[in-house]
């Protein structure tokens, strides 16, 4: 047991803690760490504000110098253009003078036009009418047309009207290729020369050499050349004499050089006839068989079919119209 007078021992004192030195302690820290970091970012605001200034002094500078440049520019601009502007106002003036010039010249297009229209048409006229060429006429006539159309003028669509009608007219009628027929007969004629006769014999080739007595067959051989047997009512062509082959020869020709001279003559009765005669002299004297002669013959039959001076139109419906145009004018 535990005794009664002696006193109870004395609790310890605990250490005491000071919460606000800690406190106090916590907040200088804070505010150090505040501090610092403020002066950190001043530092890096000065920084970046020192470097925007530096490139806002570059822009100003580089803006000065364009602008000095564009002020260069501005003045040589307006110099270029007080230069144009005198160019123009003299050009202005030269234009007016153009224009008086044109109107004046423009009073009396139309006539020139018609006149130069006129020409041209009766050119055509005479190429019909002295020297048959429908070609050169159509020719003629399609450059007036085109003249007329680039004028375009409203006056003028009747005698566009007439130089269509007389264009189809020209191109419906039938095409005679004088040049070519005309070559054609100068090639025949040259060629005579080398047409065989009918009355040419060409040796025959010696037969092949038989058994027996040589002496019997050079004797048959030679009875077969003094005796030869001929029907008379199958036509055979007499024998010519080389005199009378060269006077055949020389008239064929001469037949057909006259034919190309009827051709070119317009003269289609003389035409066809020399044809004719050529063709029967052809026909009567010359190997048919052979085919040059044959070729000949053809090309004869097709030849004096052809006109040598088919109907022609003429071109008054397109006189007409300048006529009556010239009437309105007057």
């Amino acid at each position: 047991m535990t005794d009664p007078n002696i006193p109870p021992p004395v609790p310890r004192r605990a250490l005491s803690f000071n919460w606000g030195v800690l406190l106090g302690a916590v907040a200088i820290a804070l505010a150090a760490t505040t501090w610092i970091s403020s002066r950190d970012q001043s530092l890096g605001v000065k920084t970046d504000m020192a470097r925007k200034l530096a490139e806002f002094d570059a822009s100003i500078k580089e803006s000065r110098l364009l602008a000095r440049n564009a002020d260069e520019l501005t003045r040589q601009t307006m110099a270029r253009t007080a230069q144009i502007e005198a160019q123009l106002s003299g050009s202005r003036e030269q234009q007016q003078a153009l224009e008086t010039l044109y109107k004046e010249l423009a009073r009396d297009r139309d006539q020139w036009t018609l006149s130069d229209i006129e020409q041209i048409v009766l050119t055509a006229s005479q190429q019909l009418q002295l020297a048959g060429n429908v070609k050169a006429a159509i020719i003629a006539l399609e450059t007036a047309d085109q003249r007329l159309l680039r004028l375009d003028k409203p006056q003028f669509t009747r005698l566009r009207q007439a130089i269509t009608n007389d264009l189809a007219r020209l191109r419906a009628t039938p095409f005679v290729d004088q040049t070519g027929v005309s070559l054609k007969l100068s090639a025949m004629a040259e060629s005579i020369e080398q047409w065989p006769l009918a009355s040419a014999h060409t040796r025959k080739p010696a037969p092949a050499a038989q058994p027996g007595n040589s002496l019997t067959r050079d004797l048959l051989a030679e009875f077969k050349n003094l005796v030869q047997i001929r029907r008379l009512d199958q036509g055979e062509p007499a024998l010519l004499m080389p005199e009378q082959e060269y006077f055949l020869r020389q008239n064929l020709q001469l037949r057909l050089l006259a034919a190309r001279i009827a051709l070119l003559s317009r003269d289609t009765a003389g035409y066809q006839a020399d044809l004719t005669v050529a063709g029967k002299l052809l026909a009567r004297y010359f190997n048919t068989q052979d085919a040059a002669v044959a070729s000949a013959q053809s090309e004869l039959r097709k030849l004096a079919a052809l006109s040598a001076a088919p109907r022609l139109p003429d071109l008054k419906e397109s006189l007409a119209a300048i006529e009556s145009y010239h009437q309105v004018r007057q």
